[in-house]
């Protein structure tokens, strides 16, 4: 199994939510890339680091059990403190189409389960999400 930095590893999660549904939504990639220059767990990870981490997982995507290879990959490189970061990440894209697919849903709770977030912490990262989202 290859090893991801942190910032890989939660460019992964992004990659994988937003193509979840098979339809990676324009405004999902925007947030993408929002993500990545906006918060400080990315402060040195370049757009062209994105983009390489972006084609990695695809590629994975695409090989079965894929996903299953991600989770794995995920929580073995990733640090447990970044773990309810990944969960927030990865709520972020797939709220930012302002709706959620039930296969974003579905990878959202497999990552959950792997990653053994408590479930208080992913409801309010949930519901923080809607409440950025939400339209007037």
């Amino acid at each position: 199994m290859r090893t991801l930095t942190p910032q890989e590893a939660l460019a992964f999660v992004m990659v994988t939510t937003a193509a979840a549904d098979a339809a990676l939504a324009e405004r999902e990639l925007e947030r993408i890339g929002h993500v990545v220059d906006t918060l400080p767990v990315f402060k040195d990870f370049t757009r062209d680091q994105l983009v390489d981490a972006a084609n990695r997982c695809t590629a994975l995507l695409n090989e079965p059990a894929g996903i299953d290879h991600i989770l794995a990959m995920v929580k073995e490189n990733l640090p447990e403190r970044f773990y309810d970061t990944a969960y927030a990440v990865g709520t972020e894209v797939a709220a930012a189409d302002l709706r959620i697919e039930q296969e974003e849903l579905r990878f959202l709770q497999m990552l959950r389960d792997e990653l053994e977030i408590d479930a208080l912490v992913s409801a309010a990262i949930e519901r923080s999400a809607r409440a950025r989202f939400r339209l007037a």
